[in-house]
């Protein structure tokens, strides 16, 4: 299929109530003597797997995946482009000769490529690397087909897509499909062991979180000739809110999930600003953001992240309590404990080339012992922290997560999406003037 062949349409996010009748319909069909049986095939016989997103996430995804594990085969991918899936597949053909089998007819283009995947029946696990703004009903559509599943982060940009996920989440432990989400930190060493040291009370009891996620500049893909505005925004979807949820929910969600797994729980509200200094004129996104999260227990959380060339980057969590400093360091920085006089009384490496490919080894040994995964809550819910931290920088107004969560009526996605359609021209938020929705 040529790019100028590509199919146009999109369906719309489904209703709640629709996902949770269809996840109570697929574990009634099912039954325990099914899910048994299931486990036990699927202990012994080759996995498949298929990728829907083949840039570089999807491509260090899948090539991850097959380094790590052992019986699993990729069979089927999609794009948005054509040439987008020739490339993944040359690329890990050479790579892993003997762990792809992509015919050309399961390589499919266009902004139906998923529901290709997702009905092929060859296809088990599903990974989903797309822009996160398609996350909430790619994820839905795939516990409808029965598929597990692999998704990046994060896994919703607004309050719809949110309920989307929990309702996915609730049909997936129903009907036993097994999805990890794409939190590399959850599984690398260092911050696990620095969760233990917190949790076993090394620093006391937690009074306050810094984390902060600052960098340089981000890639920018100006408008080719002939683009419609929903090809254009596909192709450039870092900038624009509905696919990428800005930086604060499309990057930092690293460091957001990082506190949320160490205070235990979501923050009370949230009061935030930042603003926009360098973003190319049709970008949506703020270039700065910086938030107070209230958290139970009166424990503050103060966030920062930034994207500025030439500015100084820092990217790390510090935990603050009565008896110590706990520091831990993103990427492979490593993690340490101090106590009140400064003196480092525990320390531990990490590697995050190893966490990525944990993450893919745990979701296939889950499916192969019959014990599959569900973690798509966890990331929901932080992914939503991300969410309320925007909102409440955007709009300039204190925002509770249980307005967000419950009462919010933000839904960003399109209703009528094609390929060859228009969008609304770019806006960027202004405090004061953006509504709280």
């Amino acid at each position: 299929m040529s790019e100028n062949q590509l199919p146009t349409a999109w369906s719309p996010r489904p209703r709640r109530r629709d996902v949770l009748a269809a996840g109570a319909a697929a574990s009634l069909a099912a039954g325990s003597m099914v899910h048994t049986s299931r486990a036990a095939a699927e202990e012994s016989r080759e996995l498949r797997l298929g990728v829907v997103g083949c840039g570089g996430r999807g491509t260090g995804a899948i090539n991850d995946s097959l380094t790590i594990n052992s019986g699993v085969k990729l069979v089927a991918v999609a794009d948005l482009y054509e040439s987008k899936c020739a490339g993944l597949v040359k690329a890990m053909s050479k790579a892993h000769p003997d762990k792809v089998a992509v015919e050309e007819s399961a390589m499919h283009a266009g902004l139906d490529g998923v529901k290709r995947v997702l009905d092929d029946p060859r296809v088990d696990v599903v990974l989903l690397t797309t822009s996160p703004g398609f996350r909430p009903s790619t994820i839905n559509a795939a516990v409808a087909a029965g598929k597990h599943v692999f998704a990046e982060k994060p896994v919703c940009v607004d309050p719809a897509g949110y309920r989307t996920c929990i309702a996915a989440h609730d049909a997936a432990v129903a009907n036993q499909t097994a999805i990890v989400t794409g939190t590399q930190y959850r599984r690398q060493v260092n911050y696990r062991g620095a969760i233990e040291q917190i949790r076993a009370g090394a620093i006391g009891d937690i009074v306050s979180v810094t984390t902060r996620y600052c960098s340089g500049g981000i890639w920018y893909r100006p408008r080719k000739e002939g683009m419609s505005d929903a090809e254009y925004q596909l192709n450039n979807w870092m900038h624009f809110i509905w696919l990428s949820g800005d930086q604060i929910t499309e990057q930092a969600v690293h460091n957001i999930d990082t506190v949320n797994w160490i205070m235990g729980a979501n923050p009370t509200s949230a009061y935030g600003s930042g603003g926009r200094f360098t973003r190319p004129s049709d970008s949506e996104m703020w270039d700065s953001v910086s938030v107070d999260y209230e958290y139970p227990g009166n424990r503050l959380v103060s966030f920062m992240c930034r994207q500025i060339p030439g500015s100084a980057g820092e990217n790390s969590t510090t935990v603050y309590g009565t008896k110590g400093i706990c520091h831990i360091g993103a990427m492979s920085s490593g993690s340490r404990i101090v106590n009140p006089t400064g003196v480092t009384t525990w320390e531990m490496a990490g590697s995050i080339a190893d966490a990525y490919k944990q993450e893919h080894k745990d979701l296939i040994d889950s499916i192969r012992k019959g014990q599959p995964i569900v973690e798509l809550k966890q990331t929901a819910d932080s992914s939503m922290v991300a969410v309320l931290g925007r909102v409440a920088a955007y709009t300039g107004q204190r925002v509770s997560w249980d307005f967000l969560t419950r009462d919010s009526k933000l839904d960003l996605f399109p209703r009528d999406l094609s390929w060859t359609g228009t969008l609304p021209p770019p806006q960027f938020a202004i405090p004061g003037k953006t509504k709280l929705v």
